[in-house]
């Protein structure tokens, strides 16, 4: 089978390319920018693939190896409704799909039980814990998660394993494509509201995806939240300690969600000693992206959401006390005007703030574009903020906190030409 992966470098679409690829099909695909995740699927291998915004690249690998089945993200259609490679795909009878019905008939096809993590927030760091608790304890898996790994590979499929670890989104109801044999949801707070129009419709698709799932793992508090039915099927965890296992890992979302890895590990191998696996999880090396140290002194995190975004600021207060300031760069014009009410006093603690434009894609291009400056307007707290630029003026601001000792978090939530991009190649 012959399989062309619109959106190639992406964190979701280029894992999932891997992992065909390792599975034995041919793999082809295309996307519509250069990026370190581009580069990074062509080092795998995939050299089959090409910066393409219409159709070309698809017609003329199409005429010399016939393709099959066409896999694209939801964000295609979403930023252009005539997606000129999906429709020419349609028009010459080849399948179409989301990436996550494909996956769905991969861990079908391998015959596979999925361990999926869901969740509002935490999903990707949880992933990539329960891929190093495996791979800690001797245990063949296959995996795909969001993010660049230093123990792993991105996406990986083992012919000698029993499971397959996704990182399981619920943004178009993606998440509803899987029959989970075990899912863990890391935490649920109302996001989206492109496709879920009120918190309802949001926790609804929760509840469907916790009713697909063999066994769920989650915290009271989310459960509660989202009215989650109280059956044998559900693990419903509290702020108990671990008795004689300790946590010491910085970050409270960090041991949140190692403790809920923890709690998987008990259900899908009760032999396993309950110190030792907190001593795997204790050794953890993070995940790119996820408080990832760029150079002395700067740190880069994706969250984007509020609770993301509280959880980043805890650990920078918890390593520098009241030493850190932030640079930010909002996901989407749209969740910015979506979260403003959150924004206002989201960043308080911080010694100085840094707004930088946001990131766009799937815009609402009604909507008033909330700029820095009037980000900046909005924000109550702190009181020293200021909007910036990706220039040379604050490449010097955040030069000068390193000199001074200061803990420098950016909250970057794009791919190319975002903060995150700018932070490596200057620092």
């Amino acid at each position: 089978m012959h399989i062309y992966f619109v959106g190639i470098g992406g964190t979701g679409i280029g894992p999932l390319a891997i992992i065909a690829n390792q599975s034995g099909y041919r793999v082809s695909g295309s996307d519509k920018q250069a990026s370190k995740y581009f580069d990074y699927v062509q080092e795998q291998g995939l050299l089959d693939a090409a910066i393409a915004k219409d159709e070309s690249h698809l017609a003329k690998i199409h005429a010399t190896a016939k393709v099959d089945w066409v896999v694209t993200t939801s964000a295609a259609e979403k930023e252009q409704a005539d997606h000129p490679i999906l429709a020419w795909a349609r028009q010459n009878g080849i399948k179409v799909t989301k990436r996550d019905e494909f996956l769905s008939w991969l861990i079908s096809e391998k015959s596979l039980k999925l361990i999926a993590i869901a969740g509002t927030h935490g999903k990707t760091t949880t992933t990539a814990m329960m891929v190093w608790l495996f791979k800690q304890l001797g245990q063949p898996i296959s995996y795909s998660v969001g993010a660049k790994l230093s123990f792993g590979e991105m996406g990986e499929y083992n012919p000698q394993s029993q499971y397959f670890v996704y990182e399981c989104d619920e943004y178009d109801r993606n998440f509803l494509s899987f029959q989970p044999h075990l899912s863990l949801i890391s935490g649920i707070a109302y996001d989206h509201p492109d496709i879920y129009p009120t918190e309802q419709k949001y926790f609804e698709a929760f509840r469907q995806f916790v009713a697909q799932s063999a066994t769920t793992i989650c915290w009271e508090i989310d459960a509660a939240k989202a009215q989650l039915p109280f059956n044998s099927d559900i693990i419903r965890m509290n702020e108990q300690p671990l008795g004689l296992a300790s946590l010491t890992m910085a970050g409270e979302v960090n041991r949140r969600n190692a403790r809920l890895v923890m709690q998987a590990a008990a259900e899908l191998f009760p032999e396993e000693d309950l110190v030792k696996l907190a001593d795997i999880m204790n050794c953890f090396p993070g995940v790119s992206r996820r408080f990832e140290k760029i150079s002395e002194n700067i740190y880069s995190d994706y969250a984007h959401t509020p609770e993301k975004i509280a959880g980043a600021l805890q650990m920078a207060k918890e390593m520098a006390g009241e030493n850190f300031v932030v640079v930010y760069e909002g996901l989407h014009n749209t969740r910015q005007h979506f979260i403003k009410a959150e924004l206002k006093e989201l960043f308080s603690g911080a010694k100085k703030f840094y707004i930088v434009p946001s990131y766009r894609a799937r815009e609402d291009e009604s909507l008033e574009d909330l700029t820095p400056t009037k980000l900046c307007e909005l924000v109550k707290q702190p009181t020293d903020k200021q909007p910036a630029e990706l220039n040379d003026e604050l490449k010097s601001e955040i030069a000068e906190h390193v000199a001074a000792g200061d803990l420098v978090l950016c909250l970057s939530a794009g791919g190319g030409g975002s903060l995150d991009e700018w932070l490596r190649k200057n620092f």
